[in-house]
């Protein structure tokens, strides 16, 4: 069996979503580890999104911010305990994924867990790894024909194979939010967002040792992308070497994330994207240009076009090139989709915090107030 499982008392309250505003002066109520369990290090964060999602187990559901912002994930289920490493069998994630019914997943052991195939999750779940040190590894997770999915505080390194990503998420699902998870280390991306996948939210995620980072939506020939719609917030993008994202197609807000010492570029726009950057920080090593451009042409269009970048409050350190195109009065501003985010202006306070207090988390496991043992 998957362990003891509880019900859900019914519908949760909503907290309103903080104001669009910026927080030049920090100050601290707040603390949060580093990913290493034993760092000693504390990091105010009162002016960052999120400080209320850890006060009880299901305080995450319905509060992503942007895009994402109505994921409840499971929500309305009950609890299920991962009991048990192994790939498959009772009590196992895979169990709990392919499991039709909500379900607020939780883990009772720590340690690894070595996917022989693609994990697929299917709709109401959230895999919430708070309380344990669980790694995903092998293969990654697929969010296929699915919605209102939460990740929250896994690890994801060394998946090998072809087209295996960390987080894989097509085609046709939508609310997803990616809180708080480690990625590193896969043969093809680290999260892919393709075919018509949409209203999804990545934040507080640390990306490390890799090469093609995001890629958000698939090639020219799959013009159904031009609905997706992705917000990524407060991440680290820690040396990957591109596509922080790369994006054709999609709408996609930036902002508050922390990208450095890339090895091609940092963000790219290809055919028809509209790329929103906002008072994120980017800092150059020796590759220096920030932003590119890439022309293709859309399978239903005659003539081959490019992305849009707009940057707004973005901060450019050591000797890093923009690389802007003059086209950004055809780019989408976030407020036309979601009234507000938690947005500061970049700076080593902020990319102090990113670079401590993204990833897996030490956090302990919150109490579930809504559950009813038996």
């Amino acid at each position: 069996m998957g362990g003891a499982h509880g019900r859900s008392s019914g519908a949760h309250g909503q907290r309103p979503m903080p104001a669009y505003s910026t927080f030049p002066d920090r100050t601290a109520s707040v603390s949060a580890f580093g990913r290493d369990p034993s760092n000693a290090v504390r990091t105010e964060m009162s002016s960052l999104p999120y400080a209320r999602v850890d006060s009880s187990l299901r305080a995450l559901a319905g509060q992503a911010e942007g895009f994402g912002r109505l994921a409840i994930g499971g929500l309305h289920g009950p609890l299920y305990h991962v009991t048990t490493l192994q790939d498959d069998g009772p009590g196992s994630l895979r169990d709990g994924c392919r499991r039709k019914e909500p379900l607020w997943i939780v883990f009772d052991v720590s340690g690894t867990i070595h996917l022989s195939s693609y994990l697929n999750v299917s709709s109401y779940k959230t895999i919430d790894g708070r309380g344990q040190r669980i790694k995903l590894t092998g293969h990654g997770l697929r969010l296929k024909e699915c919605e209102h999915v939460i990740v929250c505080n896994l690890e994801f390194e060394g998946g090998r194979g072809h087209d295996v990503d960390g987080i894989q998420i097509k085609p046709n699902s939508k609310h997803i939010w990616i809180d708080r998870c480690s990625l590193r280390d896969f043969d093809d991306g680290l999260i892919d967002i393709t075919r018509a996948s949409t209203d999804i939210t990545i934040s507080r995620c640390h990306f490390s040792q890799h090469d093609k980072t995001m890629l958000i939506g698939a090639d020219p020939s799959h013009t159904d992308d031009r609905c997706i719609r992705v917000t990524i917030h407060h991440c680290f993008f820690d040396g990957t070497r591109q596509r922080h994202p790369r994006v054709r197609y999609g709408k996609v807000h930036l902002y508050n994330n922390y990208t450095r010492n890339w090895g091609i570029y940092a963000v790219c726009a290809s055919v028809e994207s509209q790329i929103y950057s906002q008072c994120n920080i980017y800092e150059a090593g020796h590759k220096k240009v920030a932003f590119k451009y890439l022309t293709e042409k859309a399978a239903d269009k005659e003539e081959a076009r490019t992305g849009c970048i707009r940057s707004e409050g973005d901060l450019f350190i050591t000797g890093t090139q923009v690389g802007l195109m003059n086209v950004a009065s055809e780019v989408f501003h976030p407020s036309e989709y979601y009234p507000t985010w938690t947005v500061e202006a970049p700076s080593d306070a902020l990319k102090h915090v990113l670079h401590h207090c993204t990833g897996w988390q030490h956090v302990p496991r919150p109490a579930d107030e809504a559950a009813i043992a038996y």
